[in-house]
């Protein structure tokens, strides 16, 4: 009898052991699960700014630049979330840049610099595609649905653009591709090579996140396009020999805008400022600067059109974006 009573109070211990231990197991798995991050993914689209810097608008001057020419950008992206701190994404931005050498210089200050005289314009429709790796300075949570409130991360990567510069042939005129024009002789003997239409870049940026709620979060972010092209805004090298464009007149009227009496993009006079450019340039008072111009050689063939011939164009995209965060399917981990 004692040795039953025995025997079940040695039962009763061995439950209670197993139940406690069943917890211990249980609450170990739980605290492992709660470790593991799960890798997650997203879709966005975005809408926002872009800006283009190069020959048409320089480093110097950081503020005109970035907000005188400022156009549009609108992209797409798919983000996969490989760890808490790092992801990669694939995009596609379609962005316009321009350029103009006398809204950037139609001043007193700037109106005496041999750009104003330049009076070059371009605009340039650029389609984007992008892979780039994500490092989250906020690192996530460990699970999709507990992504922290607030995030910053850095971004780089490669792309490979698609462009085509383009400029009105005069006022009130089309847009004309510039390219096929071969505006500073290009392919001619003695000349540069065409220019290529697509072109690598290295995007680099950095971001900020907010999480609305457990499918949404939205972002803001600023990133850089270094390019290995000088011609995005087709300017860069030297003016080409005019008898080159003999049997083009869209060509010569395009390749050489010094001597035009008003700015193709606007329509406003630009002999007040030439008046000023030939004086403080060349010492020369005139009430026809437009003549002066050739006289002086200003544009003449071999002499220097672009700018900036050992920097590359670069532009700018600061975009808002809108992301979805795609169910994932939660498996629980094996227990070990």
């Amino acid at each position: 009898m004692f040795r039953n009573l025995n025997n079940k109070k040695v039962d009763g211990k061995l439950v209670w052991l197993f139940v406690f231990g069943f917890i211990a197991v249980g609450g170990n798995a739980h605290a492992q699960y709660k470790s593991i991050f799960i890798p997650y993914s997203t879709v966005g689209f975005g809408l926002g700014t872009a800006n283009y810097y190069g020959d048409m608008a320089s480093y110097s001057r950081p503020l005109a630049s970035t907000f005188k020419m400022m156009r549009w950008s609108i992209g797409g992206n798919y983000t996969r979330h490989f760890t808490p701190r790092l992801a990669a994404r694939a995009t596609f931005t379609y962005a316009r840049i321009a350029g103009d050498d006398f809204t950037m210089n139609d001043s007193p200050k700037y109106e005496t610099n041999i750009l104003f005289a330049r009076n070059l314009h371009f605009r340039n429709d650029l389609k984007e595609f992008s892979v780039q790796g994500i490092f989250k300075l906020i690192p996530d949570n460990r699970s999709y649905d507990r992504r922290a409130q607030i995030g910053a991360y850095l971004f780089a990567g490669v792309a490979l653009t698609a462009h085509n510069p383009k400029a009105l042939d005069s006022l009130g005129g089309d847009w004309v591709r510039l390219q096929p024009l071969h505006t500073e002789g290009q392919g001619n003997e003695g000349y540069a090579k065409p220019y290529s239409l697509v072109q690598f870049a290295i995007p680099f940026g950095i971001g900020l996140r907010y999480k609305i709620n457990s499918r949404f979060d939205i972002s803001a972010e600023l990133g850089f396009r270094y390019t290995f092209t000088d011609y995005l805004d087709d300017v860069a090298g030297n003016y080409a020999d005019p008898s080159l464009f003999a049997d083009d007149p869209t060509a010569l009227a395009v390749s050489n805008r010094t001597t035009d009496l008003v700015s193709t993009r606007k329509g406003k006079d630009r002999i007040p400022g030439l008046t000023r450019f030939v004086q403080a340039n060349y010492n020369i008072t005139t009430e026809d600067p437009v003549s002066v111009l050739p006289a002086v050689g200003y544009g003449a063939p071999g002499t220097q059109r672009g700018n900036s011939p050992t920097l590359r164009d670069t532009y700018m995209i600061g975009m808002i974006h809108l992301h979805y965060i795609l169910p994932t399917q939660i498996k629980c981990p094996p227990l070990k």
